[in-house]
């Protein structure tokens, strides 16, 4: 028996594993790190994410087709004096869609305000 707290209690292995060999020496390289890379591997590139992106709209665009069929029930809508009938899906598709353009106009400004004050201070900081 020993008095080390950290020795295994059969006498076998560590049950952490060996200790941390330290950092590399150079020069000291195994056979694995001068072999070249996988040229089978597919990597990942604008064009896989452009090809998602497209299906993912496609899909998207099938739902929304599938939501404006299924609520064809008239809704009349009235703005200043005017007056008009929709179909329920394309009233409501209409307000998500200019609910989404006032977010993207409130932070296109956002935008321009943090890039106007990152130039500002760009130009501070090169003095």
């Amino acid at each position: 028996m020993t008095t080390d707290p950290y020795a295994s209690p059969a006498g076998g292995q560590d049950p952490l594993g060996p200790p941390n060999p330290g950092p590399p020496v150079p020069g000291d390289f195994e056979v694995a790190d001068r072999t070249p890379p996988d040229v089978n591997k597919v990597h990942f590139t604008r064009a896989a994410a452009l090809w998602s992106s497209v299906i993912a709209g496609l899909l998207i665009l099938i739902i929304l087709l599938v939501f404006i069929a299924q609520n064809t029930e008239p809704a009349v809508m009235q703005f200043f004096g005017w007056q008009w009938s929709l179909p329920l899906g394309v009233a409501i598709l209409l307000a998500a869609v200019g609910g989404g353009l006032i977010a993207v106009m409130a932070s296109i400004a956002r935008i321009f305000q943090l890039r106007r004050a990152a130039k500002k201070n760009y130009k501070a900081a090169m003095r």
